[in-house]
């Protein structure tokens, strides 16, 4: 450094020094201008332009901070020695510095980032699983033309409905097992699926007398045994490949007669490959390690649903009798409709994320299921004002065994069991012995049994503890 150095005081507080250079050097603090280098002496004061500078630098980290020691803690991780917090910017420690930018730094809590939806529906496979619920009445229609509707029915439909009584509680309970295991769920469906298709095939030769529809109605056990395990165990379009042999003869009937060979040769076709397929699947989950420990569920836990199967088969029995199309209807709208339980469990959640307390929360949950309800409810509408049935019978069937399957969803099932049990008995009894009202027994019965399972749902679904 050459040329002569002046020192002279910097302010009125005499707590900076100016060196005044003859010639251009380096900055070493802070420059004034090109001649002159400015020192804070320490002890003297903060420097209040560099601790500006530095909040505005770090507003962002420290906006959301509760307490000047969480500032003190991002300035050490910011590699702020002691030496640079005392000559750089004026404060005898890391805690006086961050108590100044924690004053300046105006408070925010941003919102964390939204959480990924647990419940987010697969629609793709909701929409398979609604298509295949409706596809096998395409074997009654190859077959139609050799058996005889008025004789016939009755023993395929007591199979029907024994065999979907059976199948809900066998899928619950292996619904169950499989959260220990796939082999524990595969054991527990080979156990249940060939009982069950023997007892349905039991009562279905009851009415049969003996005769050869009750082979048909074995049959028919024997693919909703299968089905239903291909399907607790998700393998869907294992199933729908199983079912190409109906697809495909249905499809050519506008055009072709296939002949009794063929209309009796494709359903048969299309239950071997099902029992294949579930042969080949049960084989799989079987060889899968055994699980030592895990639930044992007793056979009570299920037997609500196997009840609400046995009402729930009623129900649509009796409302196929009148309206055979807006059954087919509502079948498929199985799919969507599980994809709204779906939905349901998913915004009830987001509700829960936003609601500050219980009483807004039970609002914001009776607000999801009613436009869960409601949509699923105007899915329905064209297609029963379509095929010219009841409308107002039809909705409030969907509804009852829509709301039934949302409680059962969280494990609540006695309610939606004994609501459905006295709407199917008392629609039943009074179809069977021809009582007045007649065919109106059923919608009011249904109507009574959707406003209770709707308040039900309200009331225990409104509570938090349900969806955490």
């Amino acid at each position: 450094m050459s040329g002569p150095m002046a020192l002279e005081p910097g302010g009125a507080e005499q707590d900076t020094l100016a060196l005044r250079l003859a010639g251009p050097g380096p900055a070493l603090f802070g420059r004034g201008d090109d001649s002159t280098l400015t020192l804070r002496l320490p002890g003297q004061g903060p420097d209040e332009d560099a601790v500006n500078r530095l909040a505005a630098d770090l507003a962002d980290r420290i906006g959301p901070a509760v307490h000047p020691y969480e500032v003190a803690a991002l300035l050490e991780a910011e590699g702020l020695s002691a030496e640079v917090i005392r000559h750089g910017y004026g404060h005898e420690n890391v805690f006086s510095l961050a108590s100044a930018l924690y004053e300046r730094v105006p408070r925010t809590f941003p919102e964390p980032p939204a959480a990924a939806d647990p419940w987010r529906p697969d629609t793709l496979r909701c929409l398979l699983r609604g298509v295949l619920f409706a596809l096998p009445a395409l074997a009654y229609l190859l077959i139609a033309p050799l058996w005889r509707v008025d004789r016939h029915a009755p023993v395929l439909i007591v199979a029907a409905v024994a065999s979907w009584a059976w199948g809900q509680a066998l899928g619950h309970r292996a619904h169950l097992r499989l959260v220990t295991g796939r082999r524990e769920a595969a054991r527990t469906l080979l156990a249940g699926s060939v009982p069950g298709a023997a007892v349905a095939t039991g009562l279905a030769a009851l009415p049969a007398g003996g005769g050869p529809v009750t082979a048909v109605a074995a049959a028919q056990s024997l693919y909703l045994a299968a089905a239903g395990v291909l399907l607790v165990l998700g393998r869907e379009r294992l199933l729908l490949a199983a079912l190409s042999p109906l697809i495909a003869g249905a499809a050519v009937l506008p055009w072709w007669e296939p002949g009794p060979l063929l209309r009796t040769g494709l359903p048969l076709l299309a239950v071997l490959a099902t029992l294949a397929a579930c042969a080949r699947v049960l084989w799989a989950g079987l060889a899968t390690p055994a699980v030592s420990d895990g639930p044992r569920p007793g056979l009570n836990s299920s037997l609500p649903y196997g009840l609400f199967g046995l009402a729930a088969a009623v129900l649509v029995m009796l409302e196929g009798r009148r309206h055979p199309y807006a059954v087919i209807a509502l079948t498929l709208s199985m799919g969507p409709a599980e994809w709204l339980l779906y939905r349901y469990r998913g915004w009830s959640l987001a509700a829960l994320r936003v609601s500050a307390t219980p009483g807004a929360f039970r609002l914001r949950s009776a607000g999801v299921l009613g436009l869960c309800l409601t949509g699923y409810l105007l899915l329905l509408l064209p297609p029963a004002l379509l095929t010219g049935s009841d409308p107002a019978a039809l909705l409030l069937l969907a509804a009852t065994l829509w709301t039934a399957l949302l409680l059962q969803a969280f494990g609540v099932a006695w309610p939606p069991a004994v609501l459905c049990l006295l709407a199917a008995g008392g629609a039943g009894a009074v179809t069977w012995l021809g009582l007045p009202p007649g065919p109106a027994v059923q919608p009011l019965g249904c109507g009574v049994a959707a406003v209770c399972l709707t308040a039900c749902a309200i009331g225990l679904l409104g509570r938090p503890s349900r969806h955490a």
